[in-house]
């Protein structure tokens, strides 16, 4: 479940960026949502070590 933001906001940022802007948004937001999913994953992960 740590992972799945990754490909949630990666398709989720394609299709954002398609529909505003074209194929180059859709490029930028595929970049954008997978760099969000990474930030929230590493997110998950630290807080699920501090827990111990």
């Amino acid at each position: 479940m740590g992972c799945l933001p990754i490909p949630i906001l990666f398709v989720l940022g394609v299709l954002i960026g398609d529909w505003l802007w074209g194929d180059r948004g859709a490029l930028w937001g595929a970049g954008i949502g997978l760099l969000l999913g990474l930030i929230l994953f590493v997110i998950f992960i630290v807080k699920l070590r501090q827990r111990r």
